[in-house]
């Protein structure tokens, strides 16, 4: 899963400040570093959504650095970018896409959108029509 390395930072009002420096459009802060990094996922999913509305590349994380915190894109999120990174690759369009899962073009847009939920059998059914198969493993938590 993509984790991101994260800055916090004390605020001059005592609040937590998170930024990241791979994707200095998403910003946050909480009121114990606890908080903040729980809205640190949040921060970081939006804006790598922005990044798709925009048909930008997605930053690819760096190596934390030594007081740095990683923050990991949720596995919804996770299965959206690759999602859009497959669709990138294969040069398919969200147009092609509906077309090629016969449904309408705002359904290809929620499945994109990191702020939206989806339900997993249509992300595998997006998959499996750019001719790709979604596999996920557990592994235990640090």
């Amino acid at each position: 899963m993509r984790q991101y390395p994260a800055n916090l930072t004390l605020d001059d009002n005592g609040t937590i400040l998170v930024r990241f420096p791979d994707v200095p459009e998403a910003i946050t802060y909480g009121s114990d570093e606890r908080e903040a990094l729980t809205l640190a996922v949040d921060a970081l999913e939006t804006a790598l959504s922005l990044y798709v509305s925009a048909k930008r590349l997605i930053p690819v994380p760096s190596r934390a650095k030594r007081g740095q915190r990683c923050v990991a894109v949720s596995a919804l999120g996770e299965a959206k970018l690759a999602l859009y990174e497959s669709m990138r690759a294969s040069r398919t369009g969200k147009a092609a896409l509906a077309r090629k899962l016969n449904c309408h073009l705002p359904q290809i847009d929620r499945l994109l959108d990191l702020t939206h939920k989806a339900r997993l059998d249509q992300l595998e059914a997006a998959f499996l029509a750019l001719g790709k198969r979604l596999v996920f493993h557990l592994e235990d938590a640090a």
